[in-house]
């Protein structure tokens, strides 16, 4: 199908597709976003991280002018998201944490909806080009409510995307879909960095950041690093040791404090250990978890990642504020 051929994804853009600057939302005496500087190029994916309630959601309603801003300013596609709001509708596509598809509807009749609701003429071109996209083809008749959740995603996808925007805005849209259908959907974001198309996504998934030009790391409305991911894990200067072991919480009690660690982060199954300084081997950090009745099956030092960064960052963002 012509028009979704893959490409490296370095389309830029004098001028900036997303601009933002000091934006604050407040509700009540509840600081949601503080302060938030952020600019997109053209044709850019871009990852917006954090945990929940970091202000992530809050950060792209009011980029796509569903809420308005407390103070600071917006522009999206040149164009100020409060007194230009008409002109930013008519090319972004978002989509939400909760997109309403009408289960009611058959694959054919959600876009069709979507297209008249953006006045598309002759929508019906478009249609089966995005259907052809992402393969959604051979379930066009289906009702929407019978399909899986990854089939729903690329029909919410499709739906977004009829009116051609120029930026897409995607609030979480693969939490809860199975893995397979994760990589499927990545892949179409990929193909879509061909027509131009700038990306904003917001994610829990530092593996889905990892695919991304750039990456923000955002906690308590703030922006706490922006940068490219091979940058960001540069940043962390320590050795990481990962260590699979079994009580998990024995051993995590057993390393933390300790002055040979600068923090002892916990995933699963595993303990990751950020060095303060090299140690002379594993064989040290096993004997005192085995001396703390620690079952060890295996222990390596690794390559910082982006999860290793990012917690690292939460934890230095809390003990500053502890301390100010």
């Amino acid at each position: 199908m012509h028009g979704f051929s893959q490409n490296n994804g370095t389309i830029m853009n004098e001028h900036p597709a997303v601009e933002a600057t000091g934006l604050v939302k407040t509700f009540g005496d509840l600081l949601v976003v503080d302060n938030l500087n952020l600019t997109l190029r053209e044709g850019e994916m871009f990852a917006l991280v954090g945990p929940d309630g970091a202000g992530k959601t809050t950060t792209i309603r009011m980029l796509c002018g569903i809420l308005l801003p407390t103070s600071g300013r917006a522009r999206v596609c040149g164009y100020d998201v409060v007194s230009e709001l008409g002109e930013v509708k008519k090319r972004i596509g978002y989509l939400s944490q909760k997109f309403s598809l009408y289960g009611d509807l058959t694959v054919d009749e959600n876009i069709e909806f979507f297209g008249e609701i953006h006045r598309v003429d002759h929508y019906q071109e478009r249609r089966d080009e995005l259907l052809e996209f992402t393969r959604l083809t051979p379930f066009r008749h289906r009702l929407a409510e019978r399909l899986s959740g990854g089939m729903k995603q690329k029909l919410a996808l499709a739906c977004t995307l009829i009116h051609s925007p120029k930026i897409l805005f995607l609030d979480e849209p693969t939490t809860g879909v199975d893995p397979v259908s994760r990589r499927e959907f990545w892949k179409i974001l990929h193909s879509l960095l061909n027509q131009k198309l700038t990306i904003l996504i917001t994610t829990p998934y530092l593996d889905e950041a990892e695919r991304c030009s750039r990456v923000a790391l955002m906690h308590r409305g703030k922006l706490l690093d922006v940068d490219v991911p091979a940058h960001l894990r540069r940043h962390m200067k320590s050795d990481v040791m990962e260590i699979v072991c079994e009580p998990v919480r024995v051993a995590f009690e057993a390393l933390r404090g300790r002055k040979e660690f600068e923090e002892v982060q916990a995933f699963g199954d595993r303990l990751n250990v950020v060095l303060k300084e090299p140690v002379g081997n594993t064989a040290v950090v096993e004997k005192m978890l085995r001396t703390a009745g620690v079952s060890v099956t295996h222990i390596r030092m690794i390559t910082p990642s982006l999860e290793n960064v990012f917690i690292s960052l939460l934890t230095r963002s809390d003990r500053d504020e502890v301390y100010s």
